[in-house]
């Protein structure tokens, strides 16, 4: 697998991607399709993203991973969203993606990465429980679309945690 940074050529493929995975339902709080156009600005160039990696598997886009300053977050926090293909699944998305994340997120000076995760999305609070982040506080009762209510996790990854240096001997 290859983790390389998204341009905007991605859109197309990365929109189809996400836009897969919100139809299906129940994993993320984003409930309407997104454009080629929408998602470049929501991931890529536009206002808010920082960084968005993708990653290849066999000459397609089996996932991505973005971190951004949408919904103005708290100094020193940016918000991480993480979507892996649904069909044909590759494994080990996430987990190869988070690297660059990380560094990247060093590289900006970003304290925190945030993830919002919804309560019912078992996958996803797996994940990131698996890449070490911790639960610091939960939205109670978020409605989606249709009024159902749903809670969101919050949890946070503090970016220097397990950069240490050795002392000169």
């Amino acid at each position: 697998m290859h983790i390389r940074k998204a341009v905007s050529a991605d859109a197309a493929e990365l929109s189809s991607l996400l836009n897969e995975i919100i139809l299906a339902g129940g994993t993320t709080a984003l409930e309407t399709p997104l454009s080629a156009a929408e998602f470049a600005d929501w991931f890529i160039d536009g206002e808010f993203p920082l960084t968005c990696h993708v990653a290849e598997h066999d000459r397609s886009l089996v996932g991505f991973q973005s971190l951004s300053l949408y919904g103005d977050p708290p100094k020193g926090f940016a918000d991480i969203a993480t979507f892996a293909r649904l069909n044909p699944r590759t494994p080990g998305v996430g987990s190869a993606l988070f690297p660059a994340t990380r560094a990247a997120a060093g590289e900006f000076g970003i304290e925190f990465i945030n993830a919002t995760i919804r309560a019912d999305n078992i996958s996803g609070l797996g994940y990131y429980a698996k890449m070490g982040f911790e639960t610091y506080d939960r939205l109670v009762q978020v409605p989606l679309q249709d009024g159902t209510p749903v809670d969101r996790i919050k949890k946070r990854f503090r970016v220097d945690a397990g950069h240490h240096t050795i002392p000169d001997a």
